[in-house]
């Protein structure tokens, strides 16, 4: 991932970028946002993201969306 570059997940769709979640990395952090709020971001640690990826992969997290 290029620093200070802005990446869409490739969930996007073809919805002209709305309700995306995008990743870049900052000095060692990640920083997420919404599309939707992108003057809003959150920090958090790679392997922390990396977790969270693999969570979702596994299933882990289809709870939450019901």
């Amino acid at each position: 991932m290029l620093e200070n570059t802005w990446q869409k997940s490739s969930f996007c769709g073809g919805n002209g970028g709305n309700n995306c979640v995008e990743l870049r990395s900052d000095a060692g952090a990640i920083r997420l946002r919404e599309s939707e709020r992108p003057g809003q971001t959150i920090a958090t640690t790679p392997a922390a993201v990396r977790a969270l990826i693999l969570s979702a992969k596994a299933g882990e997290l289809d709870h939450l969306t019901h």
